[in-house]
């Protein structure tokens, strides 16, 4: 059983006093040193006019550009500078041009075994009856998932830029009032009968195009794009207040993040079989089925997914500055 000791031996400890000195709690040298106000020191007449003089020199030396020689001599050097870059970077292109094929020679980059491959081989490769989603879903799929992540890092810029503040108080709700977007919905009787009705035949219609990407002309940019414009037209219609029910920057941030990761995820997988020249067990199904072409579909759906909620982020952000 330990010893009990006093308050104050305790205190008197070293352990307890390089604890308090650690946390903060007592300073060891509060009351220990001599501390002597400084004396405020007078400046007189001539010391003034001094500092007065330094001080319109410096300004003429560092705000006066015109008469500033080492400003004009660095905006010399810049103008020469740039002038040599920007010849040196024409020389070089022309040079490049110079060693370009001649107009119409088969031996062009547009006639070589790239394009014939697309054509060729697409059909067999990538199962898609569509050769430009087979190309930009299988062929050039990194290039899209590229594209994809450019349009989320553009919403989230745009919603870092425009976002209101979240905190309620009398000036923020003012100002939320002095927003057209406080009034929605506008009692448009004809605006809302007829959203009512074209709403579901657009969010349909992007749907199918998203769907038969791969054996029509569409896919996942162009469908986005439709059920995006189907969500503005709702928006327009109907306000906020009923858009949020169902959309909300939750959501957005749940759909965007869920169909990049399956995005990289699927295709990292694709790049590796491949590269290595080993069976990815994806079947390919049979050519102008709508299960069929492998991984597009799914990835299809993903592009359409992250297109549509970019659409109507981008609108909602600028038209009342969240969701």
């Amino acid at each position: 059983m330990s010893k009990r000791i006093s308050e104050e031996e305790y205190k008197s400890r070293l352990t307890t006093r390089m604890k308090n000195w650690v946390t903060g709690e007592e300073d060891p040298y509060l009351g220990n040193m001599e501390i002597n106000p400084m004396a405020e020191k007078a400046m007189n007449q001539k010391t003034v006019r001094r500092h007065q003089k330094d001080t319109e020199q410096m300004r003429k030396k560092t705000l006066d550009t015109e008469h500033n020689k080492v400003y004009r001599l660095f905006k010399g050097f810049y103008r020469i500078a740039a002038f040599l870059c920007c010849l040196v970077l024409i020389v070089i292109l022309m040079m490049e041009v110079s060693f370009l094929p001649p107009i119409g020679s088969p031996d062009n980059p547009a006639d070589n075994e790239v394009a014939a491959k697309y054509i060729e081989d697409g059909l067999q490769d990538t199962g898609a009856v569509n050769i430009v989603t087979g190309m930009i879903l299988d062929y050039r799929a990194f290039d899209t998932f590229g594209e994809s992540n450019v349009l989320f890092i553009a919403t989230c810029t745009v919603l870092i830029l425009l976002r209101n503040d979240k905190k309620k108080g009398k000036e923020s709700a003012e100002a939320e009032e002095k927003r057209d977007s406080y009034y929605e919905p506008k009692k448009d009787a004809i605006l809302q009968t007829i959203a009512s009705v074209l709403v579901p035949v657009i969010m349909i219609f992007g749907i199918y195009v998203v769907l038969n990407g791969h054996l029509s002309p569409g896919g996942g940019f162009s469908g986005g794009a439709i059920i995006g414009a189907g969500l503005i037209l709702y928006l327009n219609a109907f306000g906020f207040e009923k858009t949020e029910r169902f959309f909300t920057e939750k959501t957005y941030k749940w759909i965007s993040f869920s169909s990049l990761t399956f995005y990289c995820l699927a295709k990292s997988y694709s790049f590796y079989t491949g590269a290595h020249h080993l069976p990815s067990g994806i079947p390919l199904g049979t050519p102008g089925a709508i299960l069929s072409s492998g991984l597009i579909l799914p990835l299809n759906i993903c592009v359409g997914m992250v297109v549509a909620c970019t659409m109507y982020a981008f609108f909602a952000l600028f038209r009342k500055g969240g969701f």
